[in-house]
């Protein structure tokens, strides 16, 4: 609570730069909904995470595309929990 005070008193710039690395998160978690609609195999599961985990350093030397970093590798986090629940899934 003191830090939302603190915060709101020093500049509003301020919380909404520690609330936006939250969209690093959500975004990519939305886009992982929309794919596990799609009902993919695993295979191509394992493809989403290998092309989130090669652009993350792609997208880190890039000048403009630097404050986009957490998607890619947003979207590689959450897409290998979706395939750990497929092979949960699976074994079951």
């Amino acid at each position: 609570m003191i830090l939302v005070i603190i915060i709101d008193m020093r500049d509003e710039t301020m919380l909404q730069r520690a609330l936006g690395s939250g969209w690093g998160i959500v975004l990519p978690g939305f886009i992982v909904a929309v794919l596990a609609l799609a009902d993919l195999s695993i295979n191509a599961w394992r493809g989403v995470i290998v092309l989130g985990l090669l652009l993350t350093p792609v997208m880190l030397y890039h000048n403009r595309l630097r404050h986009f970093v957490l998607l890619p590798s947003g979207v590689a986090l959450v897409g290998g929990m979706m395939l750990m629940l497929l092979n949960v899934k699976m074994i079951m």
